[in-house]
Order: C-alpha cells, then structure tokens, then sequence
C-alpha cells in the first residue's frame, strides 16, 4: 500500500518537527515501526528529505523523539486519570489500570516504541527524563492510588499493577488475546482483570 503524500502546507511552519513524529504514528499504525523512515516521513508530511534530515540526524533519532513523546502521553493520561477518579469519588486504581490499556488500544504504535531500546537511542537526555517521569508515577503507589511506603523503589503491589496492565496491553495490541473483539470489548474485559486484582492491594 503506498503512503500518500500530504500538502505541503499540511503542517503549521516551525512544527515540522512535531509533524514529523505525527507521521512516524501514521505509518507505524498502518505498517508497523519497521516500514518508519525519514523519507517516508517527509514524503508523508509533504517536504523534502533534506528538511527532514535537519530535524532528526537519522531514524534512530526519529523514533526516539516518538518514544519520548509516548512516555510522556502515558504519563499525562495517567495522572489525568488519577485525579479525576480521585476528585469524583471513584475507584482511582481501576481508572490508571484502564487508562495505561485504553492508552495502548488507543495509540498501539506509541505502546510499541516506548521501550524498543534497540531501535532508538536509549540514553538521550530528552527520552531519560521522560522514561524517569513515567518510572515516577509508576513507583509513587502506582498513580498515587495504592499505599506507597517507598517512592524510591517498586513495591512488590506496585510491580504487580504494573505488570498486569502491561501485560494485558501487550497482549491486546500483539493480538493473542481479543482477537475479533473491538476496543469496548477489550477495556470491559481489561476491567474485570482489574476490578480481580482488587484482593491483592486490600489493607
């Protein structure tokens, strides 16, 4: 299938950047992260690939400005979820372990980059600190919804929320489990996992 080129004038001037890494999500969605190339890139947002080359050195460059962006929408669509629970009075812990797998379902090319160490470059200032970030909300009671007594290290409650969501969220977006089912059937079967992790983290 080809990538079809857009206008020129598609992306607002000093956001090729930005436009970019929209592109890189296009493409990696469609053909997976494997088909993502600066020329594709460019010839997808409608500039040349010299344009390109002025923003990201190379590939490894490109794709590790679209993990960084990943960590960070994790990030964000997860406190957002916290809070929110948190200010309406419902189950905090159940709102995180939903978003994390809405975020995977949602933008599964953006799952697929965050941790893809050996196509990106894994000790890039920008992608650290995102990566520290995430880390940060994952080890503070997972969100701020279980008991943390340690905001330094994993707890063993914390590792387990973790692993369970991503897990799931991998499993989801790679295809072995919902295969057939549509996002609501997978967020309701991702619910029920949750709502069964619930006797793990009672007081």
């Amino acid at each position: 299938m080809p990538i079809l080129k857009k206008d020129k004038n598609s992306y607002h001037h000093g956001n090729l950047a930005e436009s970019l890494l929209d592109a890189v999500d296009e493409i990696a969605t469609k053909f997976g992260l494997e088909a993502v190339s600066l020329r594709a890139c460019a010839k997808l947002v409608g500039v040349s690939p010299s344009s390109a080359f002025r923003h990201y050195s190379d590939k490894r460059a490109l794709l590790t400005a679209f993990a960084t962006r990943a960590l960070h929408q994790l990030s964000a669509q997860m406190a957002t979820a916290s809070e929110q629970a948190q200010e309406e009075g419902k189950d905090a812990f159940f709102a995180v372990g939903l978003a994390y797998i809405d975020f995977a379902l949602t933008k599964p090319a953006f799952f697929r980059a965050m941790w893809r160490e050996e196509t990106i470059y894994c000790n890039d200032e920008a992608y650290v600190a995102a990566a520290n970030q995430l880390s940060g909300h994952l080890q503070s009671g997972f969100a701020d919804t279980i008991e943390d007594k340690d905001p330094g290290s994993f707890s063993s409650q914390e590792l387990l929320a973790w692993s369970s969501v991503h897990g799931l969220a991998h499993l989801f977006v790679e295809g072995p489990i919902g295969k057939g089912a549509d996002k609501e059937q997978k967020l309701l079967m991702a619910g029920e996992m949750i709502q069964a992790l619930g006797p793990a983290f009672a007081n």
